[in-house]
């Protein structure tokens, strides 16, 4: 597949999503969330984030609601341009928060944490994933998942992207928002069984499962393997279908464009927060599928 670059000079970006016509993503040390045309001009800074964004969502009014990682909580851009605090997960999530999924007919969102210190180096471990309703009340949605990332909202299912996992896990969405048992929607591998960092990096995934945004039409699902230097197609049960390699780490990516039949990357040379806070070595790179984005 032919790669172009539609966003550079970026810090470490991640995120990507498709609304309203454009494209949306954050990038963690600039701190902020960006909208552009989907060639990625007229960019716009959409909302300020000074402790790290993360995840992005729309509420069903259309509000943006943001992760801010570091200090917990979940932002929301009201009518008038105003930021307040949509929900503080502080007391609830044991680490920085990471992606987040919203549910734009009910507002609902969930919201996964890194379980651990990664940039610290300190042990891997599993952590639960929250919900938050639409009041800002926060609840414990799911129990011992490893690194839970990108996810995808479908047809009465959450997926989540398990990072230390191996694996991409589907919970049934019952109607109050509650989950069902968690079962394997896609498995890489095993479990870590080595809580040292550099141990399970070093050999015990198969597949890092990073960003994600929807599926396709197909039912397959686009997932930024963190260690492979690349973006798979899978479908469920495991199988890699198709793989896009732009020769860098990919963290994220999405589905998108007019068509809905471009494949946007979220690059940059590592993870490593030391690595990136002072370079602008990120970009979202772009390609066109063959299948487009589910709807």
């Amino acid at each position: 597949m032919e790669l172009h670059t539609v966003v550079d000079g970026m810090s470490f970006t991640e995120c990507p999503r498709w609304h309203d016509d454009r494209l949306w993503f954050v990038d963690f040390y600039t701190h902020a969330v960006y909208s552009a045309r989907e060639d990625g001009s007229d960019l716009r800074t959409e909302l300020e984030v000074p402790a790290q964004p993360s995840g992005i969502g729309w509420l069903p009014d259309g509000r943006l609601i943001a992760v801010s990682a570091l200090d917990k909580r979940i932002l929301r851009r009201e009518d008038d341009g105003t930021v307040v605090t949509h929900a503080d997960l502080s007391e609830h999530a044991p680490a920085q928060l990471n992606d987040m999924i919203v549910d734009s007919a009910t507002g609902r969102a969930w919201v996964g944490n890194f379980g651990f210190d990664l940039m610290a180096g300190d042990p891997v471990g599993p952590t639960p994933l929250h919900r938050v309703d639409p009041d800002g009340s926060v609840h414990d949605a799911a129990p011992d998942l490893w690194f839970p990332n990108g996810s995808v909202l479908s047809g009465g299912v959450l997926l989540v992207d398990e990072t230390f996992g191996n694996r991409v896990s589907a919970f049934d969405v019952h109607d109050d928002g509650t989950l069902g048992d968690r079962r394997d929607w896609a498995t890489f591998g095993s479990l870590p069984t080595s809580s040292e960092l550099n141990t399970v990096l070093g050999g015990e995934l198969a597949v890092a499962p990073d960003g994600c945004s929807v599926l396709d039409a197909e039912g397959c699902l686009w997932i930024a393997d963190a260690l492979g230097n690349r973006a798979i197609r899978v479908r469920e049960g495991g199988e890699i279908v198709d793989a896009v390699e732009p020769g860098t780490g990919v963290y994220a990516c999405g589905l998108g464009g007019s068509d809905g039949r471009t494949l946007y990357l979220c690059t940059a040379p590592d993870f490593l927060a030391h690595n990136r806070r002072d370079t602008r070595e990120a970009a979202i790179m772009a390609t066109t599928v063959s299948v487009p984005m589910a709807g």
